[in-house]
């Protein structure tokens, strides 16, 4: 049931975003394009203290006009690795520096469409350096209990698929 690609080609690029057309052929023979969204990774820091809570920021997303918790995140740079990207964005969007930073989760939120990586970590301790150099990112910055994060999501408090996914993987490692 493998899908061939005899090839494709951009249609539009920026830092941020690539949409490319991809010329496919079905398994039954049926051959058409295919859009393709393009990204670079993100890297998500699920922070935890030894209070049982995570570092989340309460931030509005303009394109939903939505407000809710998320982990602190970001577009993985070139040439950098993974879990650096987690640390340096828990670091600017939070004040908090982490020192140990280990896999947690890994995840393509919509693999039909877009070629999106999420690479999760977990990260505690973590140490208050000062406010975050990053001032556009939250309207406020606290630490959550894990035992309210269930109720979180059915509230729709945390809507975010790397955030979702985040905390989701988070409370199955504390289950172990």
């Amino acid at each position: 049931m493998r899908w061939k690609v005899y090839g494709e080609r951009p249609v539009y690029q920026d830092p941020w975003l690539n949409v490319w057309v991809a010329d496919i052929e079905l398994p039954d023979g049926q051959r058409f394009e295919h859009h393709v969204v393009k990204l670079r990774p993100l890297a998500v820091a699920a922070v935890v203290n030894d209070r049982r809570e995570v570092l989340m920021l309460w931030r509005h997303r303009f394109i939903t006009d939505t407000w809710a918790w998320e982990l602190p995140m970001g577009l993985v740079e070139a040439g950098e690795d993974p879990a650096a990207a987690a640390a340096r964005e828990a670091l600017e969007e939070t004040g908090w520096r982490v020192s140990d930073v280990r896999p947690l989760i890994y995840a393509q939120p919509a693999a039909g469409i877009t070629d999106s990586e999420h690479f999760v970590f977990r990260a505690d301790p973590a140490e208050f350096t000062g406010p975050p150099t990053e001032q556009n990112e939250s309207d406020r910055i606290a630490w959550v209990p894990l035992a309210e994060l269930r109720d979180l999501v059915a509230r729709r408090e945390i809507v975010s698929s790397a955030t979702l996914v985040g905390v989701l993987a988070l409370l199955l490692d504390e289950a172990d």
